[in-house]
């Protein structure tokens, strides 16, 4: 196979679980270097990395085609716009940067050099994202009327992170964090709307980044998508309520591909390597083609986060769609910068 050599811009929580692990499991790709500005942690499983002290140390001499830059977002236009620059692709972690002209600068940079960006948003390899997709796409619920999509935590204590939780940093907040996730979901599900309405603040007060938002997303055709998070919410709702003309499904979020990482899991290529549930995780309620009521609990199959990177091989070495490509991720920028306004406004915000 063709090889992928592949640099990684930070070794902390999001390098040791969503990114090293599938390079070096993914037979296309080769882990050559990663940035440690201090420790050589990386050195025990990933002994064939060069390890870099910085991330302008690795752009410089590492041999690497391919740049992940999984830094703090306050920091990703900077180090997308070096590694572009340096004549390397880029993936880059949500949020894409921390605001819309970053983006489209970065984007068209990537144009101008005639190299691709592409934004890690996994969640599209959820469990239970793609079971809703797919519940949708199989038109039981008829057309889709109101939507709910929840990313709720209970994290009553600061966590200490500044570039997450000072509230003087540009990009900080759950809205950048958890919303970059939840407004991918929605516009993949019913695209782009016509006007929102959001409230963004801290519940944990005014000396912290914001931690709630509730945002309502307006659509033509009579739709409307509610998108919320909490970190006050210690018994959970389901994740996912879409209601259609014909009937509902709600969704617990039960993908633990980030739990089984974190706890050492190794994600092998080719399989299916998350644990099986064994519970249901959905509730279906429709009218059937004789408008019988039928109620079933439903279970979603495996996400895998191993077919993000699968996509951007396929897309490297065959040409196939770049998954996530940054062009598209701009929406998403507009939403949280429009939500932003919304909420500081207390107004409607047309995009």
């Amino acid at each position: 196979m063709q090889l992928v050599k592949t640099g990684l811009c930070a070794f902390g929580m999001s390098g040791k679980i969503f990114h090293a692990p599938f390079l070096k499991e993914h037979p296309g790709f080769f882990l050559s270097a990663i940035v440690e500005r201090s420790r050589e942690e990386s050195k025990e499983k990933y002994p064939e990395a060069i390890i870099y002290r910085s991330v302008e140390e690795m752009l410089q001499h590492a041999d690497i085609e391919l740049v992940v830059v999984n830094t703090p977002v306050q920091t990703h236009f900077q180090y997308v716009k070096m590694a572009l620059e340096a004549g390397k692709n880029v993936i880059v972690e949500k949020p894409f940067t921390v605001d819309v002209a970053e983006a489209e600068e970065l984007v068209k940079l990537a144009e101008e050099k005639s190299l691709f960006l592409s934004v890690y948003q996994n969640r599209r390899f959820d469990r239970d994202y793609l079971q809703v997709q797919k519940i949708m796409n199989e038109g039981k619920l008829g057309n889709i009327k109101e939507a709910e999509i929840r990313f709720d935590r209970f994290r009553t204590e600061p966590s200490g992170k500044a570039h997450k939780e000072n509230p003087e940093a540009t990009g900080s907040g759950s809205l950048h964090d958890l919303g970059s996730h939840l407004i991918d979901q929605a516009t993949q599900y019913f695209g782009l709307p016509e006007k929102l309405f959001a409230d963004v603040f801290s519940m944990k007060g005014q000396d912290f980044a914001n931690d709630y938002f509730e945002i309502v997303l307006c659509y033509q055709n009579n739709l409307r998508v509610r998108l919320k998070s909490s970190v006050f919410t210690k018994e959970a709702h389901y994740a996912y309520a879409i209601h259609g003309e014909k009937g509902s499904f709600l969704q617990e979020r039960t993908d633990n591909q980030e739990n089984e990482l974190a706890a050492g899991a190794i994600p092998e290529y080719g399989s299916e390597w998350t644990q099986p549930l064994r519970e249901p995780d959905g509730i279906l309620n429709f009218l059937n083609e004789n408008k019988d009521t039928e109620r079933t609990v439903t279970f979603s199959e495996p996400g895998n986060y191993m077919n993000y990177y699968q996509q951007i091989y396929e897309f490297i070495v065959f040409g196939y769609a770049l998954p996530s490509p940054a062009e598209e991720i701009i929406r998403n920028m507009k939403i949280i910068d429009a939500a932003l306004e919304s909420s500081k406004a207390e107004k409607v915000v047309y995009l």
